[in-house]
């Protein structure tokens, strides 16, 4: 079994110690949150982490309803822009928390007048030092270069962070039955889509909603561990123009889990067969015509857990199926120190 299957299939482990842990700490700051509403936020980050960002975001802006934007590192690093964020709340996320532009770029919105919060898997790290407040991720050592478990730890801490500002307790409620729930998304039998992609060089990877930032993430993995050019798109997205790709045989993966999104992703998997796509539908068991099967978490802001944890055996599988080692990406190490 290769490091990135062990870790991945690790998760939900992790976080069920980690929804405990947090709780305090979590409940705390939405209060804060809540006493002095942020007008708008901010993220930074780099690779999965931010994907998880782009999750973070969409939950914050369809909850809260004040915008969010992911910030360039580089626009602090290189530009060093004059930042004037009073009344701001940004949020850096990274798994080492060493990378020295996200450091310095937490560093610069916090003089700019923001309020800083870091997502760490790392405890004490740089990134946490910069900011007002550190959440752990608890996600354990992760040896694998592709993160897995790391990357679900983020999307769950991000959730809880959401729930607690919100005082949500439906989704508090989903969240400490989780765990358990992504045991048995792990196990969902994904193998068809080893089968679909074994000689695969290129393919689309389609969500919508919170789950654009699923699809960002599992296209990211299939180009480190499988060498596949893959792309993201929103299922809104796709038709300006990507459309224009697809001939007969075109491999796309389509993430419809339960929520307000599905019915636009079915009707669009639907007209992809119809132009002779390959296409692989992952759905719910409520959806007859899927190829790959989802567990439904109980809650819509929450499926986007559920795909990834299911996507993650699959890649893994998929990579040793190609003949390459997961956990020996080409070109890549653990820990990236960008400037």
């Amino acid at each position: 079994m290769s490091l990135m299957l062990e870790e991945a299939l690790n998760a939900p482990e992790r976080l069920r110690g980690q929804l405990g842990r947090n709780q305090e700490m979590l409940r705390e700051l939405g209060h804060r949150l809540r006493a002095e509403p942020p007008r708008g936020a901010v993220t930074v980050a780099r690779g999965s982490s931010d994907h998880a960002a782009s999750y973070f975001a969409y939950l914050c802006m369809q909850t809260q309803g004040i915008p969010v934007a992911s910030l360039p590192p580089s626009l602090s690093t290189l530009a060093r822009a004059p930042w004037r964020l009073d009344g701001q709340l940004a949020v850096a996320i990274s798994q080492s928390g060493q990378s020295p532009d996200l450091v310095a770029s937490q560093a610069a919105l916090k003089a700019g007048g923001a309020r800083t919060v870091a997502l760490v898997n790392s405890p004490e790290s740089p990134l946490g030092g910069e900011s007002d407040v550190e959440v752990p991720l608890y996600a354990g050592e992760e040896r694998s270069v592709a993160a897995t478990k790391s990357y679900l730890a983020t999307l769950s801490a991000a959730a809880q962070l959401i729930a607690h500002w919100n005082e949500s307790s439906l989704m508090l409620s989903a969240l400490s039955e989780l765990p358990d729930l992504l045991v048995e998304a792990a196990a969902q039998d994904w193998s068809p889509a080893i089968d679909a992609l074994l000689e695969a060089d290129k393919l689309m990877v389609i969500g919508r909603g919170p789950g654009l930032a699923i699809a960002q993430e599992a296209a990211l993995k299939f180009k480190e561990t499988c060498a596949i050019q893959a792309e993201p798109f929103s299922a809104a997205e796709v038709r300006h123009g990507p459309m224009a790709l697809i001939e007969p045989g075109y491999p796309v993966l389509v993430f419809a889990p339960p929520g307000p999104e599905q019915a636009g992703l079915l009707e669009l998997a639907d007209w992809l067969a119809s132009v002779g796509a390959k296409v692989l539908l992952a759905a719910d068991n409520r959806v007859v015509r899927r190829h790959l099967t989802l567990t439904d978490v109980g809650h819509e802001a929450l499926q986007p857990l559920s795909v990834i944890q299911s996507f993650y055996p699959m890649v893994a599988g998929l990579a040793a199926a190609r003949g390459i080692d997961p956990d020996k990406p080409r070109h890549l190490r653990k820990v990236t120190r960008t400037l």
